[in-house]
C-alpha cells in the first residue's frame, strides 16, 4: 500500500492547562486555547487559561515537539479594543505560534505590529469564498483560514486550488444553525453574546427544575427550552437545541443534538489539500480530549500507512448519542427521546419558538450554522 508522506495538522482544544496537557500527549499537532477573558469564544467560568498558565502551556507544548495556538476570536466593542490588543501583544511575547483572529481591525493591527506573528483567520470572521479569502490575504498577510462547516468537500477542494493559504477544516465536535460569527440566539436570551462576551447559553443564566411528575425543565434565561423524561438524561439548554411545539409538531425544530464526525470522512478531506483538521471542545473534560484525540490520531497514522481507518470509535461521545455518521433516518438516542416526551414540551407564549435546519451528513450543516 502507497504511504503518504505528510498530513495535516491535527488541532485540539484546550479549555484547561490539564486539557492542554493531555491534548499533547495524547498526539495533538497543536493545542488552541484561549485567555481567561472575553477575548475569545469560550469565555466560561472554570475555563481558560491566566498569562502564567498560557507561558507555561505553551512551553510545555514546544518541549513536546507540539504547537500552540492562541484563540482571540471575538469582536471587540467602540472604543475598547485594548483587551484584545493586549491579547495578542501578550501571545506574541509569550512565543505563541499563531493567533486565531476574527476581527478585521484586530487583524490589522496583528499584522502592523507582529508581522512575524503567524496571523490565522477564525471560522467566526465568515470568509467562505475566494474573493473573501484572498482580501484577508492580501490585506494582513493571514496564512491559514478556518473554514465554515457549511462547506461541503467539493467546496473545499474548489478553494484550496484557487487561494493562496492554508485551509483548516473542522472534524468534530458540536454542530450549530448560526452563520458563522453572526448567531443573536443567546444574545436575545440572556444579553450575553457569543460573538463579543465569548460565551454562548452563559451558564448564569441555565436553571433546572424538578417537576412533580419526575420530569426535568430546563430553562434559558426566561425561556424553557427542554422538558426531560424521569428516565431521560437532562441536556445542557442551548437554545438552538431545544424541543418546542411548531404547527401542531413537537420536536428539536432549529437542530437536533447531533455532533459532526468527520472520521468516515478523512480520505476525502485530505484529498481536498486543507492543511489541518480541527477538534471542537474547549468547554470539554480532560478524558473526551484524551479520547477525541488518540482516535483521530489513530486514524491520521492508519490512513498513512494505508490502513483501514476506524470510523465508529467516538459515537459514544456524540452529543446526544447521534453524529454525522449515522445513516440518515436512522434513530438514535435524542430521536427515541423526543418521540416518548412530546406531552411534555413547551406550548405557549415566549415558550414557542419557530425555526428550522437543514443539515447535510458529512459536508457539515448545509444551513445557517457557527463554528469557534
Amino acid at each position: 500500500m502507497k504511504q503518504i508522506k505528510s498530513l495535516p495538522e491535527l488541532v485540539c482544544p484546550a479549555g484547561t492547562p490539564s486539557a492542554l496537557r493531555v491534548a499533547v500527549d495524547a498526539g495533538a499537532d497543536v493545542v488552541y486555547c484561549g485567555f481567561r477573558d472575553k477575548t475569545n469564544a469560550r469565555n466560561f467560568p472554570g475555563l481558560n487559561f491566566s498569562r502564567d498558565e498560557m507561558a507555561d502551556g505553551i512551553r510545555y507544548a514546544h518541549t513536546h515537539g507540539a504547537k500552540t495556538y492562541i484563540a482571540i476570536n471575538t469582536f471587540p466593542q467602540a472604543g475598547n479594543v485594548t483587551l484584545w490588543k493586549q491579547a495578542v501583544d501578550d501571545a506574541a511575547s509569550f512565543g505563541a505560534d499563531a493567533v486565531i483572529v476574527a476581527d478585521i481591525g484586530l487583524a490589522a493591527y496583528t499584522a502592523k505590529n507582529h508581522p512575524h506573528l503567524r496571523l490565522h483567520l477564525s471560522v467566526q470572521a465568515s470568509a467562505s469564498n475566494e474573493d473573501a479569502i484572498c482580501y484577508y490575504c492580501d490585506a494582513f498577510n493571514v496564512k491559514r483560514v478556518v473554514l465554515p462547516r457549511v462547506l461541503s468537500i467539493p467546496e473545499i477542494t474548489a478553494l484550496n486550488s484557487v487561494i493562496p493559504c492554508e485551509t483548516e477544516v473542522f472534524a468534530f465536535g458540536g454542530l450549530c444553525v448560526m452563520a458563522e460569527g453572526r448567531c443573536n440566539l443567546s444574545s436575545y436570551a440572556t444579553g450575553k453574546s457569543p460573538n463579543m462576551n465569548g460565551v454562548c447559553s452563559p451558564a448564569s443564566h441555565v436553571r433546572y427544575r424538578q417537576d412533580k411528575d419526575g420530569a426535568m425543565t430546563s430553562k434559558l434565561g426566561e425561556f424553557t427550552i427542554n422538558r426531560f423524561a424521569k428516565e431521560e438524561a437532562a441536556g445542557y439548554p442551548t437554545l438552538c437545541k431545544g424541543r418546542f411545539r411548531l404547527n401542531g409538531e413537537a420536536g428539536y425544530i432549529f437542530e437536533e443534538p447531533t455532533s459532526l464526525d468527520a472520521l468516515s470522512l478523512l480520505p476525502d478531506l485530505l484529498k481536498s489539500g486543507v492543511a489541518a483538521l480541527k477538534i471542537e471542545g474547549r468547554q470539554r473534560g480532560r478524558a473526551y480530549i484524551e479520547a477525541v484525540v488518540l482516535a483521530f490520531r489513530q486514524a491520521l497514522d492508519a490512513y498513512a500507512k494505508g490502513r483501514p481507518i476506524k470510523t465508529d470509535a467516538l459515537i459514544n461521545l456524540a452529543e446526544g448519542g447521534q453524529s454525522t455518521r449515522r445513516p440518515a433516518g436512522r434513530a438514535g438516542p435524542a430521536a427515541e427521546g423526543e418521540k416518548r416526551n412530546r406531552h411534555l414540551l413547551p406550548r405557549h407564549g415566549h415558550e414557542q419558538a419557530r425555526g428550522q435546519c437543514h443539515a447535510r451528513a458529512g459536508g457539515g450543516p448545509d444551513a445557517d450554522d457557527r463554528g469557534q
